[in-house]
């Protein structure tokens, strides 16, 4: 009779030991998710101040007279394609197409801002407006924090995809259908410095 219950007890302890071992698993791994997308949150969060900020600069760069339109409609064209989605569903941050998409639309945008303050260049008059130097200094402060926070997203994401791939957690991710999620990548051709001419 004592063995019976003392086999009972083994068999319970074993068994809340493992559902324990099972939840602290898969507790860490929803912490983990939580941080990632909190890191995600900021990425969105610096890509809607800049998509806000664009409608003050395009109106201070259309009152400057014969501007090149063509890089202006550029910019508004950009910001267009992204139809106001700065903001990506959390489940889209484990999908590779919707992720790029999105990725592909921010760097649109990015490409058009830059081409406008290269093509402000010939517009001294532009450049010595204060209310076109606050709007420049603000997008430039923007760009570095886009960099930044895309930075601290990719660091979340690495270390959460390296929990979820080690044994015994890529067990429990298989198990609870938790997936990695998704880098950004540098721009295509960053790699390669710019040409300076002098002449």
């Amino acid at each position: 009779m004592k063995t019976g219950y003392i086999i009972l007890i083994v068999v319970a302890v074993v068994i809340i030991g493992i559902v324990g071992f099972v939840i602290s698993r898969y507790n860490m791994m929803q912490k983990g998710r939580v941080a990632v997308e909190g890191a995600w949150a900021q990425v969105e969060n610096v890509y809607q101040t800049r998509y806000d900020l664009v409608p003050n600069l395009v109106a201070t760069v259309k009152g400057v007279a014969n501007f090149e339109q063509e890089t202006l409609t550029q910019v508004v064209e950009a910001r267009a394609k992204m139809g106001g989605q700065v903001n990506l569903p959390p489940e889209a941050l484990n999908d590779p197409t919707a992720f790029a998409r999105f990725e592909q639309a921010q760097q649109g945008l990015s490409s058009a801002l830059s081409r406008l303050m290269v093509v402000v260049e010939r517009y001294p008059e532009l450049q010595a407006t204060q209310n076109f130097r606050m709007l420049q200094d603000q997008l430039e402060g923007i760009e570095n924090r886009i960099r930044t926070e895309r930075m601290r997203y990719n660091e979340s994401a690495r270390d959460f995809n390296q929990r979820i791939v080690t044994f015994p957690n890529n067990i429990f991710a298989g198990m609870f259908n938790i997936k990695s999620f998704q880098f950004f990548q540098a721009t295509e051709g960053a790699q390669t410095a710019p040409a300076v001419n002098f002449d």
